[in-house]
């Protein structure tokens, strides 16, 4: 299980992507999401699909490992896809099979939603992929600094980060305690969906027990180290903007810029 879920997980590799400042690519994420949402035409999704495909080249990670670790999210991408071209009936009818019809427009909405959804998967894989947990909580930390008057800051991208982090803990416990009633004669996996339902809730509780000890354990260990949020807090590497971040940065926001203003010229 903890194989195929990549979400959390950080690979070190050398490459174009994990050399950018954690502060452009939490800019360059906002801005993607904001591109997707506000894409109307074909090109603008072919663009957006191009940056997909150059977002993988840069990042080096094996497609095969990209693709193991989406795998169980994209099943969400797939049902949204098919509720919209079964739920839909505007447009030109296609396909009629006693009580199911499909028409065009359910096909074309499907089709948007779900390459929102994947691209909105994908993107925030590669984020925690290529970038180290540590550093994405300094990132996160230094876009939300103006705002420290109001709210605390450093606590709240701390527990981002090691929220997103618990998750490969999380699967790892889960993975034990599957292994552990498959040993004692259990079958989890196999059976009818209600049977692996009925399956999966003697895994909640151990779960949750195990969750509050490993966060308790967290707590302790911070106390010991002489954790106090950000008082007189400092950090050894400090972030710097380079030359290949502004030039992310740049082509990231002349695509949303261009993007919005076709959509509005289009009205």
């Amino acid at each position: 299980m903890l194989d195929q879920i990549l979400v959390g997980q950080y690979i070190a590799i050398d490459s174009f992507l994990h050399r950018l400042d954690p502060r452009a690519k939490l800019i360059a994420m906002f801005l993607i999401v904001v591109t997707i949402f506000i894409a109307t035409e074909t090109y603008q999704y072919m663009i957006i699909m191009s940056l997909v495909v150059l977002t993988f080249i840069m990042s080096q990670i094996s497609f095969k490992h990209l693709y193991r670790g989406m795998r169980p999210i994209l099943w969400f991408v797939y049902l949204t896809f098919f509720l919209h071209v079964l739920i839909n009936k505007d447009g030109e009818l296609l396909w009629q099979y006693q009580f199911l019809s499909v028409y065009s427009e359910g096909v074309m909405q499907g089709f948007i939603i779900s390459f929102r959804l994947f691209v909105l998967i994908f993107f925030s894989t590669i984020l925690t992929l290529t970038t180290a947990p540590m550093t994405l909580t300094q990132g996160i930390e230094a876009l939300l600094k103006p705002f420290q008057r109001i709210m605390p800051v450093h606590e709240i991208a701390l527990m981002l980060t090691i929220s997103i982090r618990f998750i490969p803990t999380i699967l790892r416990e889960t993975d034990k305690l599957i292994k552990a009633q498959t040993a004692r004669g259990g079958s989890i996996g196999h059976g009818s969906l209600l049977k692996r339902v009925k399956h999966v809730i003697p895994l909640v509780v151990p779960l949750l027990i195990i969750s509050f000890k490993r966060a308790e354990e967290l707590a302790t260990a911070m106390e010991a180290r002489g954790y106090r949020g950000s008082v007189g807090r400092t950090k050894f590497r400090q972030l710097v903007f380079k030359a290949s971040d502004q030039m992310v940065l740049l082509i990231m926001l002349a695509i949303t810029i261009l993007t919005l203003f076709m959509r509005f010229l289009a009205h």
